[in-house]
């Protein structure tokens, strides 16, 4: 049997769709490269927003036009909170309320034995097993993902996620060096990822906390890279800082730190727990101590209740933050959360909040051009990518990788960014074996 797999998402969900894969394939199937000819077709979903469900649904209607003969799987967050609506759809074999890859293999080889003494599938996504089984390699990539943690205690108004998810849940340490030590045979960099990464630990006895975790990984696994995924600013402590500051690149000098307003009036019917003056101290405090620092953050403009005001705050906020990327969504409300009930109350028009994504994305731009023509004619250290000629710094920027005078160390690539803003490079002596294919 070929079993084809389609991920809707983020690097979580991406994890998920490879533990699926590798399950299954443990069962005896082949892994299928095309849907095409695909005898299974495994879709793991998102539901971020209504618009991710409807993109899910559009996929799976394709899959059915191009091959009628193909039985398909869904799972995922979507399917955790609308599977009904899954089952009813033609070709649709199976719908897994969540993730977990041994429920998945199961729907997909229906009667075959249980691999590897994996949990069988629970009812509530809650408890739903989390690194019960290691996962070896993110198949044709030079970076994996190392999930940490799943599911989110928060209760934002604009996410869904947590209803998917279940409760926050963290893995066992050991259970995450254990598969970080199999990860970094095969990848260079490893990235830190999980629902809301930055409650590691909390739900563990004695207590974690996230930078713990990242020293112990530094000790414990020397031959990789780590980076860490999204995290809130409030939840970067100080152990943290201090190991982006003098691990020399081993923690990538690399913060994702979601804002989503810098409006506090917006913050509030977010229901968000930082304020405009935290978010900004804090990442001004990580700044002075990390350089150079590769900064992102998520934004959602045209929120309900948003004025113009409002994003003149957010405007002068990110002007004043060294940013050096920015991921930028005008709003778009997801039924079952508190702030669709507000955009029914208080809407802002959708050209509006497309305008004020594009001022924020043209700004966001500016910054990054800036960062990347400073970065000109000093060290990176790089992880090399796709055939060994792209390659990523620690702080986020994507260079060409030439012949030259680096060095190569763990795989990755040391040297000096040449070229400019539009065109950065750095020299290497060798291509690197750990490389996409």
């Amino acid at each position: 049997m070929r079993v084809h797999y389609h991920t809707f998402g983020c690097k979580a969900n991406q994890y998920d769709t490879e533990r699926m894969r590798q399950e299954i394939e443990a069962r005896g199937a082949a892994t299928a490269d095309a849907r095409e000819g695909a005898d299974v077709v495994v879709v793991n979903t998102c539901t971020v927003t209504n618009q991710a469900d409807a993109e899910a649904r559009r996929f799976i209607r394709r899959v059915r036009r191009e091959n009628p003969a193909a039985t398909i799987v869904v799972a995922g967050c979507s399917a955790a909170l609308a599977a009904d609506r899954y089952r009813t759809m033609d070709g649709v074999g199976a719908v897994i309320r969540g993730h977990d890859p041994v429920a998945v293999a199961e729907g997909t080889l229906p009667g075959e034995l249980v691999q590897l003494g994996l949990a069988r599938p629970l009812d509530r996504v809650d408890s739903e097993p989390i690194g019960a089984e290691l996962l070896r390699e993110r198949r044709g990539a030079s970076r994996g993902w190392l999930k940490v943690q799943d599911g989110c205690d928060r209760k934002c108004s604009f996410c869904a996620t947590r209803l998917a998810r279940g409760k926050s849940r963290s893995r066992d340490p050991e259970s995450v060096v254990a598969e970080a030590t199999l990860l970094a045979e095969t990848h260079s960099e490893l990235v830190v990822t999980g629902i809301h990464i930055g409650h590691y630990g909390l739900d563990l006895e004695p207590r974690w906390t996230l930078g713990r975790l990242v020293a112990l990984l530094l000790d414990r696994v020397p031959a990789a890279r780590f980076r860490l995924g999204s995290v809130e600013a409030t939840e970067v402590d100080d152990l943290l800082v201090e190991l982006l500051e003098r691990s020399d690149g081993r923690l990538a000098p690399h913060l994702h730190m979601p804002l989503q307003s810098g409006a506090d009036p917006v913050l509030k019917r977010m229901r968000r727990w930082h304020t405009r003056d935290q978010y900004r101290s804090r990442t001004l405090e990580i700044a002075e101590r990390v350089s150079p620092l590769g900064l992102g953050a998520d934004v959602i403009t045209g929120f309900p209740g948003e004025t113009g005001e409002d994003h003149e705050d957010t405007l002068r906020l990110v002007e004043g933050l060294p940013f050096t990327y920015l991921h930028v969504f005008p709003f778009s409300p997801r039924s079952d959360t508190v702030a669709a009930t507000l955009s029914r109350e208080m809407p802002v028009p959708q050209r509006v909040a497309g305008e004020r994504a594009r001022e924020l994305r043209e700004l966001a731009l500016e910054k990054g051009r800036a960062h990347r023509s400073a970065r000109s004619g000093s060290e990176a250290l790089v992880t090399p990518e796709a055939k060994g000629d792209r390659g990523l710094t620690g702080d986020y920027l994507r260079v060409d990788i030439r012949g030259g005078d680096g060095s190569i160390q763990n795989g990755l690539v040391r040297g000096t960014l040449r070229g400019d803003a539009d065109h950065l490079y750095i020299a290497s002596p060798r291509t690197s074996s750990r490389i996409e294919s």
